[in-house]
């Protein structure tokens, strides 16, 4: 994407395809989201069926023991000041300018954000695709695609 092709007013958004091959979900949500949090952002995290926001609370509270990354989910009463947001939907209550989609479903209203972590596993290859396909003539997107290697390691493949 080069910046000459973004319309004046227009800002870039960062879309990041992570496709889960050996890590799952509850490896590497954990590790984007300490970064976003160490790097002083905030996070959205959007899964759309209350089974897996609830398993994804759980995980941020456990998924190590030596690590603690405050969270919470959309209406647990303090949104605006809880640096990682559990959502069903894309209601930044917590004012996060990056969003994660972990339940592998795109939605364009995630370019409202400026940073996009959207993980998919191998069966949702199909509509991760298309929807790399439709980003591809936005000029103010640029779009990352990242796969594991044999060593489990994140490689940005396009």
């Amino acid at each position: 994407m080069s910046a000459a092709a973004i319309e004046p007013g227009e800002r870039a958004v960062q879309v990041d395809f992570y496709h889960l091959t050996r890590m799952p979900l509850e490896r590497a949500l954990p590790q984007v989201a300490e970064k976003v949090v160490a790097n002083g952002a905030r996070l959205l995290i959007v899964a759309a069926e209350e089974e897996q926001r609830a398993a994804l609370d759980r995980l941020l509270w456990s998924y190590a023991p030596a690590s603690f990354l405050p969270h919470a989910r959309l209406g647990g009463g303090d949104d605006t000041r809880q640096p990682v947001l559990i959502a069903g939907t894309l209601d930044a209550a917590n004012g996060a300018r990056h969003v994660a989609l972990a339940d592998g479903a795109w939605r364009d209203d995630a370019l409202d954000f400026d940073r996009v972590f959207h993980f998919f596993a191998e069966d949702q290859i199909v509509p991760a695709r298309a929807a790399w396909k439709a980003l591809a003539d936005r000029p103010a997107v640029a779009r990352r695609y990242w796969k594991q290697n044999d060593s489990g390691r994140w490689e940005q493949a396009a």
